[in-house]
């Protein structure tokens, strides 16, 4: 398939895999689509599963000559109520309930089973949202070692299995389960790029995460759900989980019930800049085209709601229940990425008040001087030489206005570029010419297709040192 530079989009999108796409002709059609990265959600489906739904990405991934994240979604501390009776009960405005993990079946009365253990950690006065926040309580009993009694605020009913925000809780660095343990393990022997960790409330649990996951020799990346009030208490909690992390999700979602919808808009805006001060990945989530669940179009605010993240230089937007449990998976897709190329075509990317942060001083300068240099001259596109990816994360942090194709010898770190604002990644042995000859072939093939008006595609060619992390050390200009 031909591709003119002008049509990569640069804000990447990332998909949530669920019923809607088991079928594997529906994986393969999310990544000819335009899918970059792939979530699977731990809360949901067996290991059996995970493995085939792998398989088949990897394979149509292969086939299509790109490469694709994976990203492993731990559930998390995720409170939920047990089975109710019928699975529905009613409630007033004024009723007491008392949430018992002890209770293993409803029998239709007040006593509702729980599915973790609230009395060791909510204390009396703090609200207890039921429902994903339909149902508002009030904590006003601690009524034993197991359970905690609340007085709800407003009429409605819940059911089964529904969620339970606790937004003035601490969890106290409590947020790794047994279930989370298990499923670490199993990723750590399977094809993950990243591991999403939910409910993140400090960086002190980026890193207990990140000890677990080095003990099971896991190389994958860490990305941090930000859906909890005390991640965002302040400026500076923040930026202390941007620093601890790979990468950051925006759960928008949860985030609302636990902190207020409010806020979301202002903690999206300082958590993309901080990502992009400090050349960190971040993915903006929940219900970026949540009608489109049920119908074969997005809204104008849903379309507004996506160019947004794609000006504030968001690396990716996320796909939840559109692609795993909606009507319109792939037709989602497509709309997402109109969105995206219309945008990035018709706008410049916000810039952010301070300047970029790396692990090296000379890749903050050298990403600086290429994104320049490209941009004076109209280059077609940047190519870059990278061992560990950190150069290439460097130039994406800022935001060029063209593609990028970053070669690298290492298949993990192909993966993980694959989230990377701009960044088109190749796997290739490493010769004197790799870069180039990598450029060549894309333009061969056809992949990469001259505009009318151009008889060669110019291109800033960013290489170094390669075997030495922090070796980048040349900018050439370069026709293809």
């Amino acid at each position: 398939m031909s591709m003119s530079t002008k049509l990569f989009k640069r804000t990447k999108i990332l998909a949530t895999v669920g019923p809607s796409v088991f079928a594997e002709e529906k994986l393969k059609e999310m990544v000819y689509a335009g899918v970059n990265g792939f979530r699977l959600n731990f809360s949901h489906g067996t290991y059996d599963e995970r493995d085939n739904q792998i398989a088949i990405i990897r394979r149509y991934a292969a086939e299509r000559g790109k490469c694709v994240a994976i990203v492993q979604d731990l559930q998390g501390p995720k409170i939920r109520l047990g089975d109710i009776k019928d699975n529905h009960y009613d409630v007033s405005a004024g009723d007491e309930l008392i949430l018992d993990y002890a209770c293993k079946e409803h029998d239709g009365g007040n006593v509702l089973p729980v599915q973790y253990n609230l009395a060791e950690k909510v204390k009396v006065g703090e609200p207890v949202l039921l429902f994903d926040g339909k149902i508002e309580g009030i904590t006003t009993e601690i009524v034993s070692k197991t359970a905690i009694k609340i007085k709800v605020e407003n009429d409605g009913f819940v059911m089964s299995r529904k969620g339970i925000n606790l937004p003035d809780t601490d969890m106290g660095g409590d947020i790794i389960t047994e279930k989370d343990l298990a499923d670490i393990e199993f990723g750590a022997s399977r094809d993950f790029d990243f591991v999403a960790m939910s409910f993140i409330q400090s960086a002190d649990d980026v890193d207990k995460l990140r000890q677990i996951m080095v003990s099971h020799g896991s190389t994958a990346q860490i990305i941090s759900k930000i859906e909890t009030k005390k991640a965002v208490e302040s400026d500076e909690t923040m930026e202390e989980i941007v620093k601890a992390s790979d990468g950051i999700m925006v759960a928008r979602g949860d985030l609302a019930y636990e902190a207020g919808a409010e806020i979301v808009p202002i903690v999206q805006r300082k958590l993309i800049a901080l990502c992009r001060q400090y050349s960190k990945i971040c993915i903006v989530a929940t219900q970026m085209m949540g009608s489109m669940v049920d119908n074969p179009r997005p809204t104008r605010a849903e379309v507004s709601d996506v160019a947004t993240a794609v000006l504030l230089g968001a690396d990716a937007v996320m796909l939840s229940d559109e692609t795993a449990n909606g009507k319109y998976p792939i037709e989602a897709i497509k709309e997402m990425k109109k969105v995206i190329l219309y945008t990035q075509d018709n706008s410049r990317i916000l810039p952010i008040d301070k300047d970029t942060i790396g692990n090296y001083k000379n890749y903050d300068a050298i990403s600086r001087a290429v994104v320049r240099l490209a941009e004076q001259i109209g280059a077609d596109l940047i190519a870059v030489a990278t061992k560990s990816g950190a150069t290439a994360e460097a130039i994406a942090a800022q935001r060029p206005n063209m593609p990028m194709v970053s070669i690298t010898s290492n298949k993990r770190v192909a993966g993980q570029l694959a989230l990377t604002y701009a960044n088109s990644a190749y796997v290739r042995e490493y010769d004197d010419n790799y870069v180039i000859d990598t450029v060549q072939d894309l333009k061969n093939s056809g992949y990469l297709k001259l505009d009318d008006d151009k008889k060669e595609l110019t291109v800033v060619v960013v290489s170094g040192l390669v075997d030495e992390e922090g070796g980048t050390n040349q900018i050439q200009i370069r026709k293809i």
